[in-house]
């Protein structure tokens, strides 16, 4: 009965105009015609701020589908719901895209809301897998990828953990290809990925490599993930991996490309100027043109008052490049941030370290595995631009600049290490130790990894002053202000995830 009743109810949006481009069978069954992309974003287009339960109700059943998605048992994503329950055609794993006709390709993508209230892309977007048993063609625009990608249809609904994921809403609905200034950066990075694979290197791939196109890696396990090169390396292993566009760039085409943001300033004014070199040799031919320059001369140059302070540095790097604000539209594209570094002058010792990420203690005590963390998904993605100056006498001087991702040897080693010390710690109770310093001043210590305990990362604090509630309600300093809720219901001065001085040193050392 269930099933007349929601099919009639299909057939009445049918009748009201709400489902164009269909055709109704003597026997009451839909038929959906998908033949020009025009076509396929005027059914798109009904989704914004229906749930997936609302498209389920529908009543939609593409021919020979089986899979029973109103159910617990279902472990598919949602892009094969919308495929066979709104769209009306059977979910399939072709190399065509999944509207053939039209090419265009259907992507489920997520938003998430962050603590401070702003939106932000959930996740990468997978694109396709990296053959390693086919020829790799040297051109983005003769791969498998281009002719199964070049047009998809984003389809934003909003995650919320919190309910049933058929409650979940559909926010945006958009057709996305790349501009031209992005593809220019997206050419470079196929050209890289690919470039490895043909050399019968793939297992030396990593997410950090690239700007914008990923080399993201598939598979429960490392274990299960490894696949033979049969193509150009046979014999020789490397992980399962899919071509994706990385999160940082999701987030730009969210805010910028569907919900229509003001983008940030370009680096990069002609895309010409990306044919013969890469985004990071742009960047860096420019900043490193002026090596050897003291900072108080930069700022004559570029008309900016000296105030001698750190962000200052921050503010001579944009400005070189030709952006007047903070922000660069390539940069936020590609994850990269921009750090400046002062090693002392004899070179043997950085002054400070980088916090990563701040901790929220019961998200990191929920975490279950490390791929999935939080941690690892932003420092797979995120490159930094280190740009390094130096006390030289009396002046501070340019030594150069650099964009720099983890390689993964350090990202599955001692970061991780690190990661699992400080969810351990925070799920069996962190150790706090009261001491008392010659002056009687009180402070407190913790058993969270600390910069002596790894060679590449710790947990230190990241708050403006000292906060704690105990057990017994005892309060020290602004907890609202300085604090985070531990799992066990006390509060601890807020922490954050930083990499070693020694470490940026290490990276660095190039430049000096």
């Amino acid at each position: 009965m269930r099933q007349t009743t929601v099919r009639l109810l299909a057939l009445t949006l049918f009748s009201q105009g709400t489902f164009k481009g269909v055709r109704v069978r003597s026997n009451d069954h839909l038929i959906f015609e998908y033949h020009t992309p025009e076509q396929v974003m005027e059914r798109a287009h009904h989704l914004e701020g229906m749930t997936f339960q609302d498209v389920l109700d529908l009543g939609i059943v593409a021919d020979g589908v089986v899979r029973e998605y109103n159910s617990r048992r279902y472990k598919g994503g949602m892009g094969n719901l919308l495929e066979e329950r709104y769209f009306g055609y059977r979910a399939n794993s072709d190399r065509e895209p999944d509207f053939a006709e039209a090419g265009v390709e259907l992507k489920a993508t997520c938003i998430d809301r962050r603590k401070n209230g702003q939106d932000t892309a959930g996740e990468r977007l997978v694109l396709t897998m990296i053959p390693y048993d086919e020829e790799a063609p040297a051109s983005l625009y003769d791969s498998h990828l281009w002719h199964k990608c070049r047009s998809i249809l984003l389809v934003w609904y909003r995650r919320d953990r919190s309910i049933d994921p058929y409650e979940q809403r559909i926010e945006h609905v958009a057709l996305f290809t790349p501009p031209e200034r992005d593809l220019r950066v997206i050419e470079y990075d196929y050209s890289l990925i690919t470039g490895l694979v043909r050399d019968g290197r793939a297992d030396e791939l990593s997410e950090s490599l690239t700007s914008y196109l990923g080399a993201c890696t598939k598979g429960a396990t490392a274990e299960k993930s490894m696949r033979d090169q049969a193509r150009y390396a046979p014999g020789r292993k490397a992980k399962a991996r899919a071509f994706s566009y990385k999160q940082s760039y999701m987030n730009y085409v969210l805010h910028h490309y569907v919900m229509g943001e003001p983008e940030a300033e370009s680096v990069v004014r002609d895309p010409r100027e990306l044919e013969r070199q890469s985004l990071e040799q742009y960047v860096t031919r420019i900043i490193n043109a002026h090596v050897g320059e003291s900072d108080r001369d930069l700022c004559r140059t570029l008309g900016i008052e000296y105030t001698g302070n750190k962000a200052q540095w921050t503010t001579i790097a944009y400005r070189l490049l030709g952006v007047r604000g903070d922000r660069a539209a390539e940069f936020e594209k590609a994850g990269i941030r921009v750090r400046t570094l002062r090693p002392e002058p004899d070179g043997r010792r950085l002054v400070e370290s980088a916090p990563i990420l701040n901790i929220d203690f019961m998200s990191l005590a929920a975490e279950r595995d490390w791929d999935g963390s939080e941690l690892r998904s932003l420092l797979a993605d995120m490159r930094y631009l280190f740009v390094v100056f130096q006390k030289e006498g009396d002046r501070t001087v340019l030594r150069g600049c650099k964009v720099w991702g983890m390689p993964e040897r350090d990202l599955d080693g001692p970061v991780r290490e690190c990661w699992r010390r400080a969810r351990d710690t925070i799920r069996e109770g962190v150790v706090l130790t009261c001491r008392l310093d010659t002056r009687g001043k009180v402070s407190y210590t913790n058993n969270l990894p600390g910069m002596s305990d790894n060679s590449v990362a710790h947990v230190r604090p990241r708050a403006a002053r000292a906060a704690y509630r105990f057990e017994n309600g005892t309060t020290i300093g602004n907890v609202e202000r300085d604090a985070e809720e531990l799992p066990d219901g006390r509060w601890m001065t807020r922490q954050a995830f930083w990499l070693n001085s020694s470490y940026l040193l290490e990276q660095v050392a190039d430049l000096l």
